[in-house]
């Protein structure tokens, strides 16, 4: 399968196919080293909002390959901060790259980047809307931990409003027979826009604000910090600051072949006694960025 040149925006953009596709490459580079498929190929880092696990990730898999990172310190020492728009920051920037890894606080940001590059763009979060490459690396953990991603229940817990993370997730999985539980307090419910594409997909999902009710017919809980930055008002978030943990008492009723897994990072959502248990992926999670995105890269840039 060629996926050289392609923009990586959003998993919508991708099949069913070709998300197998991917995983397996990843799960190639997993089990084999290729420590100069991307010699002389370089990628620039264009984040414009904070990040670890992505910003390092997408560092440590391109150097990995033997390639090349350049990036900025902060926006601020951008030409955006002179006025510049994004796209004419694109056009520059490509030329000086073969790949461009992005994160931008604006919805629709990324797809606007690929529209004027003329290198492959990977959209590495952009606002509330999409972040494929998590989406990637989360179907990877799943199908690592459950030995399949098909007809699994599947629970999302927490911010589901502004969790990019999960709307990603979501739209991927209902490629899978999953039947999804979405639990959060009313103001955090997954957007109507969400819900109605998964409805059309006759996808099985229930909408509850009691995590109890559900944890015993759980295989995956996927858990999201509620986000403050999301928030415009302050009192907002006061209100529904802490309103689930995830702690060993909660998990006394669920499966005891449950995963949890968190995009990272939590604030006070899952308590650390968590971690100690065999519950818990979501360190695992966040390290299977290396071959998830070392796929991505040497696939879009054409080298494997």
């Amino acid at each position: 399968m060629n996926l050289k040149g392609t923009h990586v925006i959003s998993i919508r953009d991708f099949s069913r196919k070709e998300i197998l596709f991917i995983l397996d490459c990843a799960r190639t580079m997993h089990e084999k080293p290729r420590p100069h498929l991307m010699d002389g190929k370089v990628m620039s880092s264009l984040f414009f909002e904070p990040s670890t696990r992505t910003r390092l990730s997408f560092d440590s898999a391109m150097k990995r390959l033997g390639g090349h990172v350049v990036d900025f310190a902060s926006p601020k020492a951008t030409s955006i901060s002179k006025g510049e728009t994004l796209a004419d920051t694109i056009r520059m920037v490509d030329g000086y790259s073969d790949i461009i890894v992005m994160r931008h606080p604006l919805d629709g940001s990324a797809r606007l980047a690929s529209e004027v590059s003329r290198v492959p763009i990977i959209n590495g979060g952009d606002g509330t809307n999409q972040h494929p490459t998590q989406t990637f690396l989360d179907l990877f953990t799943i199908r690592e931990c459950k030995g399949k991603l098909k007809k699994l229940k599947v629970g999302f817990l927490g911010d589901l409003k502004y969790g990019r993370t999960v709307h990603s997730l979501a739209t991927a999985l209902a490629m899978f027979e999953t039947e999804m539980f979405f639990i959060s307090t009313e103001s955090l419910r997954m957007p109507d826009s969400n819900l109605e594409e998964l409805a059309d997909a006759g996808v099985k999902f229930h909408e509850m604000t009691d995590i109890h009710k559900v944890i015993g017919r759980l295989d995956v809980l996927y858990v999201t910090r509620i986000q403050a930055e999301r928030f415009a008002d302050p009192v907002e978030y006061e209100k529904v600051k802490g309103a689930y943990v995830v702690d060993m008492d909660l998990l006394s009723a669920a499966k005891k072949d449950l995963k949890v897994m968190h995009p990272l990072p939590r604030v006070d959502e899952i308590d650390t006694e968590v971690d100690k248990s065999e519950h818990a992926v979501y360190f695992d999670q966040a390290r299977n960025g290396i071959p998830i995105r070392q796929a991505l890269l040497a696939l879009v840039a054409g080298a494997m």
